[in-house]
């Protein structure tokens, strides 16, 4: 079997990216307590704190499902599927509900939230069909997470105090 339909040969990966995902998500909620009430001014502020946790809570449910032994790959795809248009949506609400900061790149947050949420539901397709790069499409969408939640904590943390 080819590495990209082997969950097994990816569990080294998806064990770093429950950890790191963890650990991201960690840093968050510590930027946000700090600066809680700065926060809650602006509602585009508490929505890109919003959409970094689930974007993280993301890729640390891909990870767990990635790591079950023994799991049919069309479950697997099915549940990678299921997570990424769970953040698309979930993150497009929270978008058109609490908008985007004046001084924040227009097209930024989008760039991170679809970069991020469309890869794992190409990667399940992928799985469910058993051709097209398989999980490797994972690869990007979870670059893209982890930059993207770095970005918007230092937002949070720093530049939000400028």
């Amino acid at each position: 079997m080819s590495a990209a339909f082997n969950p097994d040969a990816w569990s080294n990966f998806f064990v770093a990216e429950a950890g790191a995902s963890a650990t991201l998500t960690g840093l968050i909620i510590v930027a946000v307590s700090i600066n809680l009430a700065t926060l809650l001014k602006t509602s585009a502020l508490s929505g890109r704190a919003a959409e970094t946790v689930a974007l993280l809570t993301g890729v640390l449910v891909l990870a767990s499902f990635g790591v079950v032994p023994s799991q049919p790959q069309n479950v697997l795809g099915a549940e990678f599927v299921a997570v990424g248009v769970v953040l698309a949506i979930g993150n497009t609400i929270i978008r058109r509900q609490l908008g985007r900061h004046p001084k924040e790149p227009r097209r930024l947050r989008e760039i991170i939230v679809y970069g991020a949420s469309l890869p794992p539901i190409v990667a399940g397709v992928s799985l469910m069909a058993g051709w097209g790069g398989g999980l490797y499409w994972l690869v990007p969408g979870v670059v893209i997470t982890l930059v993207g939640c770095v970005l918007n904590t230092w937002v949070l943390l720093v530049e939000i105090l400028r």
